[in-house]
C-alpha cells in the first residue's frame, strides 16, 4: 500500500489534486459534485482522480454512481502515517 501511495498521490502529473482529494475525503466523505466545488475542481477532473483512487484501493464509494460517497479505505487508514509524510513532502514543495 505504501509503494501504491507514493506513486498514485507523488509519482504521476495528477498528485497534487489526488492529495487534496484524499484530505477533503479524510476530512468528510463527500460526493464527486461536493469535491469539485468544494475544491474549485473541473467535475470530470474529480471524476478522473476518484477512479484512480479508487483503482488503487485509496478511496471507495458508497451509493450509486451518480451520488455515490467516497471515503478513503480502511487499508488507506491504516497507512495514514505515511498519507500525512506525502501531504508533508508536497506542502513543503509549494
Amino acid at each position: 500500500m505504501e509503494a501504491a501511495l507514493w506513486y498514485v498521490l507523488t509519482g504521476t502529473r495528477g498528485g497534487p489534486n489526488r492529495v487534496r482529494l484524499l484530505r477533503a475525503l479524510a476530512d468528510r466523505p463527500r460526493n464527486a459534485n461536493q469535491l469539485a466545488a468544494d475544491l474549485d475542481l473541473d467535475y470530470k477532473t474529480v471524476r478522473h482522480h476518484l477512479d484512480v483512487l479508487v483503482d488503487n484501493d485509496i478511496v471507495e464509494s458508497s451509493g450509486d454512481d451518480y451520488g455515490a460517497v467516497y471515503l478513503p479505505t480502511e487499508e488507506a487508514r491504516d497507512h495514514w502515517d505515511t498519507v500525512e509524510e506525502i501531504i508533508d513532502d508536497t506542502e513543503a514543495v509549494d
